[in-house]
C-alpha cells in the first residue's frame, strides 16, 4: 500500500485564515500595444481583443512557446498563452524608478499593454482575480509578472544609463512585486483609454 505524504495536506485546525472575496472599482488609464517583432509597446486609444489576445501583438496568439519560467518544458515547447496581457501600475512603477534612482519608468517601456488605476498593491492581486471592463471585455489574472533583464536593457536604454549592464540587472531586483500582472483574455471585445473596470478578487485561503 502506497503511504500518503502528509506534508501536502496541511492540518486543517487552526492553520487556516480565510480572506473574503472583494469587489475593486478600477480605471484603464492608458493603453498599449506592440508590433509583432518587438516587446515594447506603443500607446494607442483602444485595444481590439479576441481570443488570443491583441490582433498582431508581440504576445498575441492562443498559445505560445516555453522559455526560463518554465524549467518543467524543454525550452521552445507550445503551450497555452496565459501572458497575452501585461498590466501595471503608475505608483508601482514610481517606486522602482526611485529605487533605481531614475526619474520614470514608462509602462511602454517594459512591454506593458494596461496601466491599471485605482487597485491597491496592484501587483499583489491573487491568480484568478477578474477585471471586467465596462464595454464588455474580461480578462483574467494569470500570475504575477516576474521582472526580468531584457525589460531591465530597455529601461537602461531609454534613460541613455552609463552602465547599461548594471541598470538591467538592478530591475529584476528592484521591481520583485511590483512589476504589475500577466492575464488572459476571458471574454473579447475592445477596450477604451479611460474605461471603468470592476474587479472580483476571489476569496483565498492563507495557511499560517
Amino acid at each position: 500500500m502506497q503511504e500518503t505524504n502528509l506534508e501536502l495536506f496541511p492540518p486543517a485546525e487552526p492553520a487556516v485564515d480565510i480572506v473574503p472575496g472583494r469587489k475593486l472599482t478600477a480605471k484603464a488609464a492608458a493603453l498599449y500595444a506592440a508590433p509583432f517583432d518587438h516587446f515594447e509597446t506603443r500607446a494607442v486609444e483602444e485595444l481590439h481583443l479576441g481570443f488570443d489576445g491583441i490582433a498582431g501583438d508581440f504576445h498575441g496568439g492562443t498559445t505560445r512557446r516555453s522559455g526560463g519560467r518554465e524549467p518543467w518544458y524543454p525550452r521552445g515547447t507550445e503551450m497555452r498563452n496565459e501572458r497575452q496581457l501585461s498590466l501595471v501600475a503608475a505608483d508601482e512603477l514610481a517606486i522602482v524608478a526611485e529605487r533605481m534612482v531614475l526619474k520614470e519608468i514608462k509602462p511602454e517601456w517594459i512591454g506593458a499593454n494596461l496601466l491599471i488605476e485605482g487597485v491597491p498593491h496592484l501587483s499583489m492581486l491573487p491568480a484568478g482575480s477578474l477585471m471586467f471592463f465596462k464595454g464588455g471585455v474580461t480578462i483574467k489574472i494569470d500570475v504575477q509578472n516576474k521582472p526580468c533583464r531584457i525589460a531591465g536593457q530597455s529601461i537602461a536604454e531609454h534613460v541613455g544609463a552609463g552602465d547599461r549592464d548594471a541598470t538591467a540587472l538592478l530591475f529584476p531586483r528592484e521591481a520583485k512585486r511590483l512589476r504589475g500582472l500577466v492575464a488572459w483574455v476571458e471574454k473579447p471585445g475592445t477596450i477604451k483609454m479611460g474605461e471603468e473596470i470592476s474587479v472580483r478578487v476571489p476569496e483565498q485561503w492563507i495557511y499560517r
